[in-house]
């Protein structure tokens, strides 16, 4: 089942992690309100909300499931008011509509949801999807598995126009993954292939656009340390380049999550290994290609960072997937 491909990846991605580093308490900051808004039941209300959410400008907020809904590893669409009463707008079954989302979502103007799942659809390799309003769900693209890619395990970022560019994780002419393009009119276009070797492989996370219609990236494995992947740019012209081999030393290595990019063009980016001490990096990536770290985790801090967010003060937050003091994670911010 593709959910198997999942756990195959993460176990992968484990067998490179260096022995844990003991956890050493950490002091409680004070005068901060943490609050549950929706805890998950299990089955019908969706379980392991594995990606992040969106939010509107009423302050309802959106996100999926990778289980739970129809079965254990179909998933839900989900809305959570600024009231704080959550509602399942779709439930996927697995089957041609696809099943076991990994990724956020996109919304366009007209509230419309957008996103992909990594199984179901027609040949079990990942659709593209869209919710309406009514809760209606339309199928905008399946994957074969073949040269189009299998496997998106990152969302979709969209463009003024309404067409949508994304990642799938394998599949493409070297069973490496692709970067797609999906055009508002349905039209489905594979913009690169990776090879597998010195240009990267496995692109788990997705794309970041700048207004030049430039594609920025990461792959987890390939580049010039074949385990250790590469940061790229996919130009409008469809000329792709390495902007950075990560090397698994105190750089980093194995990137999972999408990259974000500043209103200069510079590029930030977590690795979820290595680093100086083996549990990840944050890293920053300026339009002269200089990479710098900009934090390495320890594990009392945190380990095997996620997805990063930045304010316009030029804060980054994100989250890991361990350590901190009790080694079940923590939520991080690093100042400009």
């Amino acid at each position: 089942m593709k959910q198997n491909k999942f756990w195959a990846a993460v176990g992968a991605a484990l067998a490179v992690l260096a022995p844990g580093m003991a956890v050493v308490g950490i002091p409680s900051a004070h005068a901060q309100t943490y609050s549950v808004l929706y805890a998950f039941k299990g089955m019908h209300d969706g379980a392991s909300p594995n990606a992040g959410l969106i939010r509107d400008k009423n302050g309802n907020l959106y996100g999926m499931t990778a289980q739970g809904g129809r079965c254990r590893f179909c998933g839900v669409v989900f809305e959570l008011n600024a009231q704080g009463r959550k509602r399942v707008l779709y439930k996927f079954t697995g089957g041609v509509d696809g099943g076991f989302p990994q990724a956020s979502l996109v919304r366009d103007h007209a509230s419309n949801l957008y996103g992909t799942t990594t199984g179901g659809g027609a040949y079990d390799d990942g659709v593209v999807f869209k919710v309406d309003t009514t809760g209606a769900e339309t199928v905008l693209y399946t994957f074969t598995g073949g040269a189009d890619g299998s496997d998106p395990f990152a969302g979709l970022v969209r463009d003024s126009a309404g067409n949508m560019y994304g990642t799938a994780a394998f599949g493409g002419a070297h069973d490496a993954g692709v970067v797609f393009e999906l055009k508002s009119n349905g039209n489905y276009k594979p913009l690169h292939s990776f090879t597998g070797g010195a240009g990267g492989a496995t692109p788990y996370g997705g794309v970041v656009r700048d207004s030049a219609g430039n594609l920025y990236g990461t792959t987890t494995y390939g580049g010039a340390h074949p385990t250790c992947g590469v940061v790229f740019k996919l130009d409008a012209t469809g000329t792709y380049s390495v902007l950075h081999n990560f090397t698994c030393g105190a750089d980093g290595g194995n990137p999972f999550a999408v990259l974000v990019r500043d209103s200069a063009g510079n590029l930030y980016g977590t690795t979820s290994y290595n680093g100086t001490f083996g549990n990840g990096v944050v890293f920053k990536l300026d339009t002269a290609g200089a990479y710098t770290v900009l934090h390495s985790f320890d594990g009392t801090d945190g380990s095997h960072p996620e997805e990063l967010v930045r304010d316009l003060a030029g804060n980054l937050y994100g989250t890991t997937g361990s350590g901190g003091a009790y080694d079940k994670g923590v939520v991080f911010k690093i100042a400009p």
